[in-house]
């Protein structure tokens, strides 16, 4: 057993010092998607409205890939050796896919798959051309085919039982590579243009008869050329080349330059018309704008997008551009290092993105009338006379109120008053429906709005209660709109434990409402309104200080007995008197034990010392050195409030324990 001693030869008089108490704005559009298409090359795209589906080819690897319109995995074709060009049916029920090949002897083909199911539904083999692009015109399938220094276009008979391939279409001015190819839906027209190479050429043929008729051939201005794509109409085909940076479009009965588009950041590299003519620009940059998206006719932008800060993996691919026939979605293939390519959903990208600022007072008074201003923006005008619905929300509609419309000017502003009949913090949100051009969205401000004060009161501060005594307090309420609901916490000291809620509920008739509380420490007691639509909340506190229990045992004496008005232990001058202490257990608590001798009267100090209580509150201290006989005695221990190693109750004095020593 750990004892301690205390000498009778300690100071007599210590000075004791003070010990002081502590207390403790977006968009509402949809969404977009990215998914990782789990390909390491990247040949071509098309968009399958009927299935909902996008194809994309994977030379690498030798396959076709489906996923569905956000991206997800679908289903595969494998085993198409150098997959490149794609083509989709007017019907939606055959992919063409431009079979090269060219890993091995085995002849060239262009392969047709089943669109429904995503397998081989037949193959027509090409001979050793070579093709990389395919385009549905007048009836065949048309297709590019060629190495460096060599190229020409063939085609297959759609019509014919035997699907005929015949080679060699412009046999009068061969190209010098397989050119790309494009026509536009259920055209007679085909056009093609010479990709990779240090000048930019195009060719228009007529190919009504079956037989491709070049109607123009030119050498056009740029060089290495990535992608192109055909008006619906037929009358126009956008060019995306290194240089110019800009997408160039040329008419398709001349091929004479017929404007261009030019936001492009980086080298155009990726272009799409939708069957309405809107037109999908892409470029290679590393930074800014690396996607634009033009109505038909327009030659500014209505929609940019960011695809590589935007939260995409890598820059766009080229070629790497597909419509959704709907308009709905843009599908774009970006790609990044170590061979990873993501397939990015934009949705909505015809419409134009909108913003609402808005803007109120900082404060104002409740009921009455105030002005909130702001500004509905867009790279598209709005139509005359368009309207936000305005929506409140406060204390008595915290989901929201719907309260009227305000009408946009032509600069985009607007203005509306209103008086806000609740307190506290009012929010206007103003919110834009969207149209055909335009994307919604929102935009909100908030007031502070006054409320006026009420009284809170919360009974029996200051006070001081012995150890575990359970205490009744009472908070009263005064005068509220809605609200009587009263919350009583109890935040006892030391950081061991949290403040807490003791009872909540609703004051009585008189304005009362009470809780017990069992006290074991120093305690901060707080009254809590919350506040209603009138009246701002209120807290008030009471501190209340708790005694801690301790007491103090004898032992070893030789007898006990009542002389001068207390009980005294009696000991033998040779014995060590053990003095042991009780004491409410806390972390690092000391007690301090004092003596005091009785001397012609008075009682005088003999001296204290602070000494550890263990983990369950008890100390045993022995009083050693030499014992006088004939004097009388007295011991004591105590809990001073900081001194003690803690400040988590109030100072509090054990009963004195009285012996003698005799011989």
């Amino acid at each position: 057993m750990h004892r301690r001693t205390l000498s009778t030869a300690l100071a007599v008089a210590l000075t004791f010092g003070s010990v002081a108490l502590t207390t403790g704005v977006a968009s509402t559009a949809m969404a977009d998607d990215q998914r990782d298409l789990g390909i390491v090359s990247f040949g071509d795209i098309v968009v399958d409205g009927v299935h909902q589906r996008v194809f994309v080819s994977d030379p690498v690897s030798d396959r076709v890939v489906a996923t569905d319109y956000r991206g997800n995995f679908v289903a595969e074709v494998s085993n198409l050796r150098g997959v490149k060009g794609l083509e989709l049916s007017a019907d939606s029920k055959t992919l063409y896919a431009a079979v090269p090949d060219v890993l091995s002897d085995k002849a060239d083909a262009i392969v047709a798959i089943d669109a429904a199911t995503v397998t081989v539904s037949a193959q027509y083999p090409t001979g050793d051309v070579n093709p990389q692009s395919v385009a549905l015109a007048g009836g065949r399938l048309w297709f590019g085919y060629g190495v460096a220094g060599t190229g020409n276009i063939g085609s297959v008979d759609l019509t014919d039982p035997e699907h005929k391939v015949t080679l060699d279409a412009d046999a009068a001015k061969p190209w010098s590579a397989a050119p790309l190819l494009d026509a536009a839906p259920g055209s007679n027209s085909l056009v093609a243009g010479m990709p990779g190479l240090a000048w930019s050429e195009l060719g228009v043929y007529d190919v009504s008869s079956g037989t491709a008729t070049a109607t123009a051939r030119k050498t056009v201005a740029g060089s290495d050329l990535r992608d192109l794509s055909v008006t619906p109409d037929g009358g126009r085909v956008v060019v995306a080349a290194q240089d110019p940076y800009n997408h160039v479009t040329y008419k398709t009965s001349d091929l004479t330059s017929d404007g261009k588009y030019s936001n492009t950041q980086g080298s155009a590299n990726a272009v799409a018309v939708a069957p309405d003519g809107t037109v999908a620009a892409g470029n290679d940059t590393y930074f800014g704008q690396g996607l634009n998206v033009y109505k038909p006719g327009g030659t500014t932008s209505v929609r940019d997008y960011d695809l590589v800060n935007g939260g995409s993996t890598g820059q766009l691919a080229a070629a790497g551009l597909g419509w959704a026939p709907d308009r709905s979605r843009l599908f774009a293939v970006t790609a990044a290092g170590d061979n990873k390519y993501d397939l990015r959903v934009l949705n909505n990208p015809t419409k134009a993105v909108t913003s609402v600022s808005v803007t109120a007072p900082a404060k104002s008074d409740r009921a009455k009338k105030l002005t909130v201003k702001g500004k509905l923006a867009s790279k598209v005008a709005f139509p005359a006379g368009t309207k936000l619905t305005i929506t409140r929300k406060d204390l008595d509609s915290p989901s929201g109120r719907k309260i009227g419309t305000a009408t946009v000017a032509a600069n985009g502003t607007f203005s509306f008053t209103n008086s806000p009949p609740a307190g506290g913090k009012v929010t206007y949100a103003l919110s834009y429906a969207g149209d055909a051009n335009h994307l919604a969205s929102s935009g909100s401000d908030t007031v502070d709005v006054s409320r006026a004060a009420t009284s809170v009161r919360l009974s029996n501060n200051k006070k001081t209660y012995d150890y575990a005594k359970s205490v009744k307090f009472t908070a009263h309420l005064g005068k509220t709109y809605k609200n009587r609901k009263v919350e009583i916490w109890a935040d006892p000291y030391g950081s061991d434990r949290p403040n807490k809620l003791v009872k909540a509920g609703t004051v009585n008739g008189n304005g009362d409402f009470s809780a017990t509380y069992k006290l074991t420490r120093d305690t901060r007691l707080t009254a809590r309104f919350t506040g209603d639509a009138r009246y701002a909340p209120k807290t008030v506190a009471s501190t209340v200080y708790t005694k801690v229990k301790v007491s103090t045992s004898i032992s070893r004496q030789y007898k006990n007995k009542s002389v001068y008005g207390q009980t005294y232990a009696y000991f033998h001058q040779a014995t060590v008197p053990l003095f042991t202490t009780s004491m409410t257990a806390y972390p690092n608590r000391e007690q301090r034990l004092q003596i005091e001798y009785f001397y012609e009267g008075s009682w005088y100090d003999g001296g204290s010392q602070y000494f550890g209580l263990d983990s369950s509150g008890v100390s045993r201290v022995e009083l050693g050195g030499t014992h006088d006989i004939g004097y009388r005695f007295r011991i004591r221990s105590s809990y001073f409030d900081g001194a003690s190693g803690d400040n988590v109750n109030t100072t509090t004095h054990g009963a004195w324990k009285y012996f003698i020593f005799t011989s």
